[in-house]
């Protein structure tokens, strides 16, 4: 028996013909190769314009501002995907991918300003990057090579996430709960299990039509783990 008809959800891309899904891995990566691509250029943009520094300055004015900032970013988040996810059009799943990623590009902007004015090493950018890539690979293929089904991952992940979130939220109102190298290295693990979690629905229950979901989900987890992988090798530089 095949692993489509032990895992195959009704119409997902594991139960489509061998084409079918090749298309969708296809697109799905396209899309989500796009995405990255878009969030490097517009990064570039802020920087160059200037408004990188402006925007820092916003998110970053008092104290809790970036806590609210945060709470924004998961609201459009929460949109972008149902967006994404909306079988009333094309163009209203590429309207949400588009929202993510530009807003994914503006909470960037005050760690990527930290890294390379503050820090002064903007090499770390490109450090993180190839850290990024070679786990996401590495992670990837895992999951097309086992071909297990990592679905039961969500609820761990779930649970996980709200636990972060709570520690995030406390360190705001508590100074003397520092999140550091190790909370960074525990993020790292969930935005890891984020990947095998998406690529597990990429493989067995996405519909073959989906591929624009399919990649944000993909997106939003690289750019998790780029996230706190650049958040650790900015801790041993700052502590050389």
């Amino acid at each position: 028996m095949s692993y489509q008809n032990i895992y195959a959800a009704p119409n997902s891309v594991a139960a489509a013909s061998v084409n079918e899904r090749s298309e969708f891995y296809r697109k799905t990566y396209l899309h989500l190769a796009t995405a990255v691509g878009a969030l490097v250029l517009f990064e570039v943009l802020l920087f160059s314009s200037g408004l990188a520094g402006a925007i820092s300055g916003v998110m970053l004015g008092g104290k809790f501002s970036w806590l609210i900032v945060l709470g924004a970013f998961m609201a459009v988040s929460w949109l972008a995907e149902k967006w994404a996810n909306s079988d009333t059009s094309r163009g209203m799943q590429y309207f949400g991918l588009s929202v993510y990623v530009v807003a994914q590009g503006i909470i960037l902007v005050p760690m990527l300003l930290m890294c390379t004015r503050e820090l002064g090493q903007p090499g770390l950018i490109l450090q993180a990057a190839v850290i990024t890539l070679a786990l996401f690979l590495g992670l990837t293929f895992v999951a097309f090579t086992t071909k297990k089904d990592f679905s039961f991952l969500g609820g761990i992940l779930k649970i996980a996430g709200f636990i972060a979130l709570g520690l995030i939220v406390a360190s705001f109102f508590f100074g003397g709960l520092n999140l550091g190298v190790w909370f960074a290295a525990a993020m790292v693990l969930f935005a890891g299990g984020s990947i095998l979690y998406q690529t597990s629905n990429i493989i067995h229950h996405y519909r073959a039509d989906q591929h624009v979901a399919a990649s944000l989900g993909l997106f939003a987890s690289v750019a998790l783990l780029f996230w706190y992988v650049l958040r650790i090798l900015m801790s041993f530089a700052s502590s050389d």
